[in-house]
């Protein structure tokens, strides 16, 4: 899913019209004009003529919305091969998640929906998912997927055995995180086979060597939390755990809570059942869960029709705006972008404002900028901007390229390819659609 290619056509209340099914994704060039993969019923809901599939199985990296959500067009007998953290933040996604055409990623309902029809139980995909050490067999290839260092838990690349040797895929990947050495692993390992191709991302090859790291958004973060005797509000992505991980740290050592969403608890209690992650649960006597104003705006019970929410109302660590108001210096809230309108409740006047999250790189997103930045200094808060990236900075991406030593390269996930170019490495820039043989 390219969000760029999107933002060109569409924005927040101008979107694809499921009602022409595929038919605004495949005009627009949202989605390739593959044979053999989509949904028999979104061809014949656009008129065209259904196909057995022709793939055999879908490697997913990880479960960022960029990677995932066009599964919703595939065939529902193309399984997915997927790490298991990976599939339990899509059912987090699927959980707290309104049914559209572009995020039936677990399951789907067949298209048109009529109202004879809109009860019909959804259809199920096959998913299968990995670790570490596992080999996934699909017809004559042996595929090894590693772990790698991202954004999100449960990232890999895959190594591809075929009989004309060795593929890495590298997924999204970063050297300088928090598991940098998850990274390392994958690098080794992919070395080692003397691939024929590197397909890599190169979201930042024009960027140089920075110092950022999560060490040094936890040391920032926690000096300005200590010195901030108002209310604080943080923004990050709710996929992220390291970020999480480094906030909770941060509450419990400067003895403030840390109060969520319902829809960063339908994250967290995923995250919770992978023990590797060491994530509290939603229940935490660390965590506070904030709840929203709906219909009524009373808090009443019969207010929320949402299942992701009525499920958990009875968690007896529910707190309101109000309850924050009291005593605000002792909560740290997060909050992203879409929910900045419950300052309203919480009136942070002079309060701090964190956002752990990349600045903007786009028109449209320094317009969403410009107006967090606008209620920012509606309540006179303290502006601080500390992130480290997901991605991989350019000379530690050139620097695993020439570890890995592959024949040949192709870059893919970047807006700059042309940079490759400087390599030795024989290189591809890769055309969509198109089919490449080795």
């Amino acid at each position: 899913m390219s969000f760029g290619r999107r933002g060109k056509y569409f924005e927040e209340f101008l979107n694809p019209r499921a009602a022409n099914g595929i038919g605004d994704f495949l005009e627009l060039n949202l989605i390739p004009n593959l044979k053999g993969i989509y949904r028999e019923d979104l061809l014949k809901h656009h008129g065209l003529k259904p196909k057995k599939p022709e793939a055999q199985a879908v490697l997913l990296s990880h479960a960022h919305a960029d990677h995932a959500n066009y599964i919703s067009f595939l065939h529902e007998d193309i399984p997915i091969y997927c790490g298991k953290t990976c599939k339990y933040i899509l059912e987090a996604v699927k959980e707290q998640a309104k049914r559209e055409i572009e995020n039936e990623v677990i399951d789907y309902k067949k298209r048109p929906v009529f109202k004879s029809n809109y009860r019909d139980p959804p259809i199920i995909r096959d998913f299968i998912t990995f670790r570490t050490g596992d080999k996934i067999k699909i017809d004559n290839l042996e595929i090894e997927p590693c772990h790698v260092d991202h954004s999100v838990p449960g990232a890999y690349g895959f190594i591809i055995h075929t009989s004309e040797g060795t593929i890495i895929y590298t997924g999204d990947l970063r050297a300088h995180g928090i598991h940098k050495e998850m990274t390392e692993d994958f690098i080794i390992n992919s070395t080692m086979e003397k691939p024929i191709a590197l397909i890599t991302e190169g979201t930042r090859v024009d960027s140089g060597k920075t110092l950022e790291s999560e060490d040094k958004v936890y040391d920032k973060c926690k000096k300005n939390l200590i010195e901030n005797n108002r209310l604080s509000i943080v923004d990050f992505n709710f996929k992220d755990v390291d970020r999480f991980t480094t906030f909770y740290k941060i509450a419990k050592e400067i003895g403030k809570k840390l109060v969520i969403s319902f829809k960063h608890a339908c994250y967290l209690e995923r995250y919770h059942r992978d023990k590797k992650l060491k994530t509290p649960d939603s229940k935490d006597e660390n965590i506070f869960i904030l709840k929203p104003k709906r219909l009524s705006g009373t808090y009443i019970d019969e207010d929320y029709i949402d299942y992701y929410i009525k499920k958990r109302l009875s968690y007896p660590n529910i707190i309101t705006a109000e309850d924050i108001r009291k005593k605000p210096k002792n909560c740290i809230v997060i909050i992203n972008f879409w929910y900045l309108n419950m300052l309203v409740d919480l009136k942070p006047k002079k309060g701090m404002y964190i956002h752990s999250l990349s600045e903007p790189f786009n028109e449209e997103m320094k317009i969403s900028y410009e107006r967090m930045v606008n209620w920012i200094m509606h309540y006179d808060m303290n502006f601080i901007q500390s992130h480290c990236s997901g991605h991989i900075n350019g000379p530690d991406l050139m620097d695993m390229i020439k570890k890995i030593n592959p024949k040949n390269v192709y870059p893919i996930h970047t807006e700059k390819p042309q940079l490759f170019n400087k390599l030795k490495t024989n290189t591809v820039m890769v055309k969509e659609a198109k089919e490449y043989k080795l």
